[in-house]
């Protein structure tokens, strides 16, 4: 049964490359965190939870991860996912590279009971601008949880939601149905630097 949008992603924008010989990776216990020994070259307060980072230059974390926390002064994040413990040596620079971004987690029709399982998600995003910068050249899919409480391995794709960006397309809708308990966005591969999504709204 429809109901009113839900806007699950206000306006974002994409966010410039971080790299320096200052970045380190800390694991203690089920704390994975990621820092800046010299906030003057490199801060991480741009970052925002539910922000996606590729990491390149590492010998041991050279990966993607998503951010779950930020520190106030810019000196470190908290990720979602294991990082291996390595120092910054001084030497080797470490680049962090915003690629996406993930939803928070919005009820699904499991949640509720429902019957019908069918839900209805828009993508918006900046496009058509004759600036090529300016245009999202990246990807969005839903993504769906029957976990009451999910952590990152709880989450799957949905089937037929995905969006790839043609620099012209600025509204995409999709349909899809399942009675999934949770629902996400995640926005992917996104590289070009001035383009935006400018909201995701979501239905069921």
């Amino acid at each position: 049964m429809a109901q009113t949008s839900t806007t699950i992603q206000s306006a974002a924008s994409h966010k410039t490359t971080l790299s320096g010989t200052v970045i380190s990776f800390t694991k203690t216990g089920t704390e994975y965190k990621i820092s800046s020994s010299n906030t003057s070259t490199v801060s991480l307060a741009g970052y925002a939870q539910y922000d996606l980072i590729t990491v390149s230059g590492s010998a041991s974390n050279s990966s993607t991860f998503t951010v779950k926390s930020v520190a106030t002064d810019g000196s470190y994040i908290i990720v979602e996912e294991t990082v291996t413990t390595e120092s910054a040596d001084g030497s080797t620079s470490v680049s962090l590279a915003h690629v996406g971004l993930v939803t928070a987690k919005y009820q699904g029709d499991g949640y509720y009971s429902q019957i019908d399982g069918v839900h209805t998600v828009a993508y918006h995003v900046s496009a058509g601008s004759a600036t090529a910068a300016n245009n999202f050249n990246g990807s969005i899919k839903m993504q769906g949880s029957l976990a009451t409480t999910p952590t990152e391995d709880d989450w799957f794709d949905i089937a037929n939601t995905t969006f790839t960006a043609d620099t012209s397309t600025a509204v995409a809708a999709y349909n899809f149905t399942g009675n999934f308990v949770w629902v996400r966005a995640k926005c992917y591969s996104w590289t070009t630097a001035s383009s935006s999504i400018t909201k995701i709204l979501y239905n069921h």
